[in-house]
C-alpha cells in the first residue's frame, strides 16, 4: 500500500495510521494530519461569512446610532419678559450714572497764598478743584518735582471769588526757603521774531524762548564751568542783543550761577 492510500480516507471512513518504519523506538507515534474535504471547507466558509455579514451589520447600526443627529430645543423668550429684562438693565444704567449738576458746582475759591504747595493742592481737592497746576514764580523755569518744598505766592483766581469746580487753578510758587517776588514773572516770548532781553533770567527759561530749532550755546561767564542744570544758571550776555530779528541765526549766552554776580 503506497503512503497516499494510508493518509488519504474514504469519505466516512477513520484516518488509517501509516505503517510503523523500521528500526523505530518503543513509542513512537507519527502525527496524524487530516486534510478537510472540499465540503468541509465550503460548510466553514458559509458559518464565517454568515457571521461577518452579522457583525458588519452591527457595526453599521452603530455607527448609525452615532452618526444621528441630536435633537436641538429652541427656546424663543417671550417678548413680555424680554422688554421687562431690557427696562432693568436700563435703570440700573441709569442709576450708575452721576447727577447732572455732580462736579460742577460752584463755590467760592479760599486763599492759599502762604501754604505749603502740597498743602494747597490738597485743600483745593477737598472743595471740590482737581484740576490744578503749579508755575515758578521767580519765572526760572523750575519744575516742582516735590510739593513739599514749595510755597504758594500767588493764585490765579482771587481768594473768595465764587466759581465752578471745573475750573483749573494754578498756583506760583518758589522754594520754602526763598522769598516769594512782588508779581510773578511773566515768561519768555520771542515776540514778533525778535530777539527778547534774557539778562538776569534762567538759561533754561533762555533756551524756551527760543524756536526749538535755535542753536544755543552756553558758557560759563566767570569759571569756564560746565552749565549742567540751565534753571540754576542766570544770563548775563547775549548774542544777538535784545530787538534782532531772529532769522534762524545761531544765539550765544553767557551765565553764571543764581547766587553769583555777573562779571
Amino acid at each position: 500500500m503506497s503512503w497516499n492510500s494510508h493518509t488519504q480516507p474514504q469519505w466516512g471512513q477513520a484516518p488509517v495510521q501509516p505503517p510503523k518504519p523500521p528500526g523505530a523506538r518503543p513509542g513512537w507515534a507519527r502525527k496524524r494530519v487530516v486534510i478537510p474535504s472540499a465540503a468541509g471547507l465550503f460548510f466553514v466558509g458559509v458559518i464565517v461569512g454568515s457571521a461577518g455579514s452579522a457583525g458588519s451589520g452591527t457595526t453599521e447600526a452603530a455607527g448609525s446610532a452615532k452618526a444621528a443627529p441630536r435633537a436641538t430645543v429652541t427656546v424663543t423668550a417671550q417678548p413680555e419678559r424680554a422688554a421687562q429684562s431690557d427696562e432693568k438693565q436700563t435703570g440700573a444704567k441709569e442709576k450708575a450714572k452721576p447727577s447732572a449738576g455732580r462736579g460742577s458746582e460752584a463755590v467760592p475759591v479760599p486763599n492759599f497764598v502762604g501754604m505749603g504747595l502740597q498743602s494747597a493742592q490738597d485743600a483745593a481737592q477737598t472743595k471740590g478743584f482737581y484740576r490744578l497746576s503749579s508755575h515758578d514764580s521767580l519765572g526760572r523755569d523750575r519744575m516742582q518735582a516735590f510739593d513739599r518744598n514749595w510755597k504758594v505766592c500767588s493764585q490765579n483766581v482771587t481768594a473768595g471769588r465764587t466759581v465752578s469746580t471745573t475750573t483749573k487753578l494754578d498756583f506760583g510758587a518758589v522754594k520754602v526757603e526763598e522769598d516769594c517776588p512782588a508779581r510773578d514773572a511773566k515768561p519768555l516770548e520771542a515776540a514778533g521774531g525778535t530777539m527778547p532781553d534774557l539778562a538776569g533770567k534762567s538759561v533754561k527759561a533762555a533756551r524756551g524762548a527760543l524756536d526749538a530749532g535755535t542753536s544755543v550755546t552756553v558758557t560759563d561767564a566767570a569759571e569756564g564751568r560746565m552749565v549742567l542744570l540751565e534753571s540754576n544758571w542766570k544770563v548775563c550776555t547775549q548774542t544777538p542783543g535784545p530787538g534782532t530779528r531772529l532769522t534762524g541765526q545761531p544765539v550765544e549766552i553767557t551765565a553764571v550761577k543764581f547766587e553769583e554776580g555777573c562779571p
